[in-house]
């Protein structure tokens, strides 16, 4: 595959980052908007609206992602096969945005199934469908997203700090939906969320997150442009797996860290667990006066999170400095083991401090809400870079596939990142529903307790289901952190390596630039190839006007 390098003029930058990679960090938003939404209520708006059984939506969430992990391979295989005028991957974002919006939409749409035994089958046929086509439409819009990333900058920096900012705005995405769907419950004047609230909400994330999908096609340029395209078949996929050790090791790291954002499919769930009593914020400053009732389950699902949002984005924001400074081998190492340190500290203390009889959610004890910020403050710091690393692996991943094989193919590449991302998801989200649904929760009988008083809610929610979904939400992830450290010792692309590669591939794409194939010199630097292709446009000799008039 051949790729033009041109002399790009400097361009205005913010926080470090051009107007180019702002736009595509913003379309990453766009559509992690409706992946955070669908990930973190699906299952709640199946179980308390629908009526699904918890164990039996755990299942058929494995399955339509299953399904999807097989379109990723579908769609790969299309993006790399395709030509349009207008890119590579640009195209793909416009294919797949009103889909993702439709349905992530008709995901909350409340259909009344009668209360009759083919009416129990319909429901489930109708949950099935839905998420099937639901994730395929997801992985439409996924790859191509991902796969941008290798092209809005021929700068590696650059491209660290677009992935950077680009996670910085995902992981909002992905957690702003319990902020939204309490605001709407304002609104409303509901105490807890129902049909109408859930709607509302989809409406309100898919209709900013078109917007910004949209801005990414119409907006973001494919600053690398691959001319030529490298399709593969599903036998050349598999065989690339194979092959391409250091596209299995991502692979790898995502199978075995699964449970990694467990937390996040099972937040709503996790809340009214371990908030059993509900939340009463007035005793609290700026907060209090906005929640001032006390607030159950889904209505306050941010709660638990809020203090892990903001040690999430410092370390967000950080990422492209700690990784320029570690490398991304030796940060990924450091923060699955500080993750496992803290996680597993933070259950000792859950699991074995005495908490005091009539203890109140926000009273000061080690299974309050006061204690759970503090436990996720100092554990988001490990989260940071597990969304951030894989990308700019991935990236990496693609240069040193074409300096080793002459073949560039982002479609694979990031095809099999979005096939890892998602396994993992799978594997996470059903694995923490149904865990949480086999020790006994359902949210109608928590429903049911709520309205019968305090005796109730304890009796229905215990002590030990509270460790076990402490276990669930707050373990459960730590050790997997620890577990995808270790296939990061045999990854081999150090900075060493891509200067190394980069300057390679700079100095084949200036050959085939100026039209010789042949390089006269060995240079050191991707910055010496640049100077060596200034000096060629300079020298290259003008047009005689006498000579055109003749």
């Amino acid at each position: 595959m051949s790729n033009e390098l041109s002399m790009e003029p400097k361009q205005r930058r913010l926080f470090g980052c051009t107007g180019n990679m702002w736009v595509y960090a913003l379309g990453v938003m766009g559509i992690n908007l409706a992946i955070g939404l669908v990930n973190s209520y699906q299952a709640e708006f199946f179980n308390k609206i629908m009526g699904a059984n918890l164990i039996a939506i755990a299942v058929i969430i494995l399955v339509s992602k299953i399904v999807s992990i097989i379109a990723d391979f579908v769609i790969g295989n299309l993006i790399d096969r395709a030509r349009f005028k207008s890119g590579k991957m640009r195209p793909w974002i416009l294919i797949s945005a009103f889909p993702l919006a439709v349905f992530t939409m008709l995901s909350f749409a409340f259909i009344p199934f009668p209360a009759t035994q083919a009416g129990e089958v319909g429901k489930y046929i109708y949950i099935s469908i839905i998420l099937i086509v639901w994730n395929v439409s997801m992985t439409l819009a996924d790859i191509p997203s991902q796969g941008m990333l290798s092209l809005v900058s021929k700068d590696p920096a650059d491209t660290n700090n677009a992935a950077g900012i680009a996670n910085a705005l995902k992981s909002g995405a992905l957690a702003i939906s319990g902020i939204v769907i309490t605001v709407v419950c304002m609104i409303t004047g509901s105490e807890g969320v129902g049909t109408k609230e859930y709607l509302i909400t989809a409406g309100a994330m898919c209709g900013v997150g078109l917007i910004f999908q949209l801005l990414m096609y119409f907006k973001c340029k494919e600053m690398v442009k691959s001319n030529v395209s490298s399709a593969m078949s599903f036998k050349e996929m598999f065989r690339e797996l194979k092959h391409n050790k250091m596209i299995l090791i991502v692979l790898i790291t995502y199978l075995l860290g699964f449970g990694r954002n467990i937390g996040l499919g099972i937040a709503v769930q996790a809340t009214c667990i371990l908030l059993r009593d509900g939340v009463n914020f007035s005793a609290i400053p700026l907060i209090g006066s906005l929640f001032p009732e006390t607030m159950y389950g889904d209505a306050c699902s941010w709660a638990i999170g809020i203090t892990s949002a903001l040690a999430s984005a410092v370390t967000i924001i950080l990422n492209p400095i700690i990784n320029k400074k570690l490398g991304e081998k030796r940060y990924f190492i450091i923060a699955g083991l500080y993750g496992f340190i803290i996680s597993f500290t933070s259950f000792l203390l859950y699991w074995l401090v005495p908490v005091p009889d009539g203890a109140t959610s926000t009273a000061m004890t080690v299974r309050s809400l006061w204690a759970i910020w503090i436990f996720q403050f100092f554990f988001s710091f490990a989260y940071g870079p597990n969304a951030y690393l894989p990308m700019v692996m991935t990236a990496d991943i693609v240069d040193y596939q074409e300096w080793k094989t002459g073949k560039r193919t982002e479609g694979t590449q990031f095809a099999i990142l979005s096939m890892s991302n998602k396994l993992s998801n799978a594997l996470s989200v059903s694995l923490g529903i149904l865990l949480i649904g086999a020790i006994g929760y359902s949210s109608n009988d928590y429903a049911t307790a709520i309205q019968n008083g305090t005796e109730a809610i304890h009796a229905y929610v215990t002590d030990d289901m509270q460790v076990k979904a402490w276990a669930i939400y707050f373990l459960v992830p730590g050790l997997c952190m620890l577990a995808s450290s270790i296939p990061m010792f045999f990854y081999k692309i150090d900075k060493k390596t891509k200067e190394e590669m980069r300057t390679e591939l700079a100095r084949r794409r200036l050959a085939m630039d100026t039209g010789t194939g042949v390089i006269l010199e060995q240079p050191e630097s991707v910055e010496e190839v640049c100077e060596l292709a200034e000096q060629d446009v300079q020298e290259e000799p003008q047009e005689n006007p006498e000579d055109k008039q003749e």
